[in-house]
């Protein structure tokens, strides 16, 4: 498995995408960067409970208000075109980038 390098959405307490994703979205400016090893990705995408699809990253972070993620849930976000995965270890989503 390679390993992949993430950086974490800026407005976002835990959110983190691709370091090297192309398109517009905001990343903090901190020059942090964690790997998926650091970030607790799972090894393959056996496991996951994948859940209704969202419109943005934003909406990731509400759901622990009124749906409270577990370990392993799954979310297509609409305007980033990409899946997240909720990690429990590290209270936080991580972009999954060869499952989808």
């Amino acid at each position: 498995m390679r390993q992949r390098v993430y950086k974490k959405m800026a407005g976002t307490s835990a959110v983190f995408i691709p370091a090297n994703f192309n398109h517009a979205s905001p990343v903090e400016r901190d020059g942090l960067t964690w790997t998926d090893t650091e970030l607790s990705m799972p090894e393959s995408p056996q496991g996951l409970q994948w859940k209704p699809p969202l419109d943005s990253t934003l909406a990731l972070e509400g759901l622990e208000e009124y749906e409270p993620p577990v370990a392993g849930d799954a979310r297509y976000v609409n305007k980033l075109g990409i899946a997240f995965v909720y990690i429990g270890k590290i209270r936080g989503w991580v972009a999954l980038t060869d499952y989808v």
